[in-house]
């Protein structure tokens, strides 16, 4: 199993002029197509309103092809990207696990 990711994203003003122009499918034909690119599959993208313009979420190879799915599409200029890995249950477990043993001490104590 890949690790997973959502990715949401806002589009400028000049980016959301060029989606007015060229339509939705387009775009989401592209982001499926970037993803596979990277050796990932896209299982659900959608526009929004609000916050964010697009959410998605993908399985990709690792995190260092997510970065480069991010950097890709925010060195375009038009939109800005983040990318935000999700984690499953036994993720949680496993890092409350890690946690347990790390040395931390909160400021002012």
């Amino acid at each position: 199993i890949m690790p997973h990711y959502m990715i949401s994203g806002s589009y400028t003003a000049e980016g959301a002029k060029a989606l007015l122009a060229e339509g939705g499918t387009p775009r989401l034909e592209q982001a499926q197509g970037l993803i596979e690119s990277l050796g990932g599959t896209l299982e659900a993208m959608y526009f929004t309103f609000g916050s964010n313009d697009i959410v998605g979420f993908c399985e990709l190879p690792s995190d260092a092809a997510a970065a480069a799915a991010s950097l890709s599409v925010s060195s375009s200029g038009v939109i800005n990207v983040h990318v935000t890995a999700m984690l499953t249950g036994k993720d949680l477990d496993d890092a409350a696990g890690i946690a347990g043993q790390a040395q931390y001490r909160p400021p002012g104590q």
